[in-house]
C-alpha cells in the first residue's frame, strides 16, 4: 500500500525515511544538486552534490551506502561541455570515496540545450542510506520553545554561489562556495554521533538560501520562531545567507547543553534559542514564523496572480 512505509508523516527529515517492513531498520533517500556551484567549478560542485547527499542523510539518522546519478549536459563535443563533464565525475569520484558510497548505476543525457547554449551542468546525486534502527530518525524541526539552537561547523564570510547574491545582488556568475571535504566528513561523524546518543531533538543542513532559511524550515512545521545572535565579526549577509558548506544546525535540551557541549568536535558557536512564534535576530524584530511560513509556501502562487493581474 501506498504510503505504508513513510516515517515522515508526522515531521521532514532532511532525507526521505522508508520503513523496512518486518524489521527496526529505515531506508534514507535523498537527491541532491546545485547545478549553479557546478556552473562555476564543475569539480567542486559535483564533490557538493555528493557531500550534501550524505549531510542529508546522517541529519536524518542514516548511513550513507551508495550512489546512482543522471548526469544532464549539453554537447560532449563543445570543449567546454566536455571538460565540465570530466571534472563532474573526478568530483563525484573524489567525495564517493571519502564517504564510501560507491556508484552503482545512473545513465548520462548529453545534448540538452537550446539555441542560447547548454543548460547549466547539473550532475544530479541520488543517494541511499541505512537507519538500523528507527529510534535513531532524526527531523529537521524544532521541537519546543526555550530549546537552545547550535551552528555546527565553521561559517565563513563566503557569499558566493548563493541564492543570495544570485537573486538579491544580481550577480549570476561567481566562484563556488567554501567547501572542504574532510572537514564536511568530520562534521558528519560528529552530527551522527550526536543522535545515536540522544543529545539532539532537530537536525537540518544549510544549503540554497543560507543559515536564516534553515533556521525558518527548522520552525515552520511546529510554528516555532527563533531568538539568534551572529557572534561574530563577519559581515551580516554572509553570515546569514552565505552558503559555505559543512555546516548544520541543530536544537537541543537546555538540560543537555554541558553535556552537549564537551561532546563536540570541531567548530560550534551558540545561536539562541527558539520561541513561540517570533523571529528576532541580533534584537531585531523579522516578524513572526507564520509570515515568513506564507511568503515560503505560496510564494510561486502570489507570483503567478500578480502577473495575472497585471495582464
Amino acid at each position: 500500500m501506498v504510503g505504508t512505509g513513510n516515517l515522515n508523516t508526522n515531521a521532514p527529515s532532511d532525507a526521505a525515511l522508508v520503513l523496512v517492513k518486518d524489521t527496526t531498520k529505515a531506508l534514507a533517500l535523498t537527491t541532491d544538486c546545485n547545478s549553479r556551484y557546478v556552473f562555476a567549478n564543475p569539480y567542486i560542485g559535483c564533490m557538493i552534490a555528493v557531500s550534501e547527499a550524505a549531510r542529508n542523510i546522517v541529519c536524518s539518522g542514516g548511513s550513507p551506502l551508495g550512489v546512482t546519478n543522471c548526469l544532464n549536459f549539453g554537447n560532449p563535443y563543445d570543449p567546454e561541455v566536455y571538460y565540465q563533464f570530466v571534472e563532474s565525475i573526478k568530483g563525484m569520484s573524489a567525495a564517493c570515496n571519502k564517504f564510501n558510497t560507491p556508484v552503482t548505476g545512473g545513465n548520462v543525457s548529453f545534448y540538452n540545450q537550446s539555441p542560447s547554449g547548454p543548460v547549466y551542468p547539473t550532475p544530479t546525486i541520488g543517494m541511499v542510506g541505512i537507519l538500523e534502527n528507527i529510534d535513531n530518525k532524526m527531523t529537521l524541526n524544532f521541537k519546543r520553545e526555550g530549546d537552545i539552537i547550535y551552528l555546527l561547523g565553521k561559517s565563513e564570510n563566503d557569499i558566493n554561489s548563493s541564492e543570495y547574491l544570485h537573486k538579491i545582488c544580481g550577480v549570476q556568475f561567481s566562484p563556488p562556495p567554501y567547501f572542504n571535504l574532510d572537514e564536511e566528513f568530520r562534521l558528519h561523524e560528529t552530527v551522527s554521533h550526536l543522535i545515536k546518543e540522544k543529545l539532539i531533538q532537530s537536525a537540518h543542513d544549510i544549503s540554497e538560501g543560507g543559515l536564516f532559511v534553515t533556521l525558518s524550515e527548522s520552525g515552520f512545521p511546529g510554528n516555532l520562531g527563533f531568538n539568534v545572535f551572529m557572534n561574530s565579526e563577519m559581515r551580516k549577509d554572509a553570515f546569514w545567507f552565505g552558503e559555505a558548506q559543512g555546516r548544520v544546525v541543530v536544537s537541543i535540551k537546555p538540560e543537555d547543553e554541558k553535556i552537549f557541549e564537551n561532546e563536540l568536535k570541531g567548530p560550534f558557536q551558540k545561536l539562541g534559542i527558539v520561541t513561540a512564534n517570533k523571529i528576532i535576530i541580533d534584537n531585531e524584530n523579522w516578524g513572526s514564523i507564520t509570515e515568513w511560513s506564507e511568503k515560503y509556501d505560496n510564494a510561486i502562487g502570489n507570483y503567478l496572480s500578480a502577473e495575472q493581474a497585471r495582464v
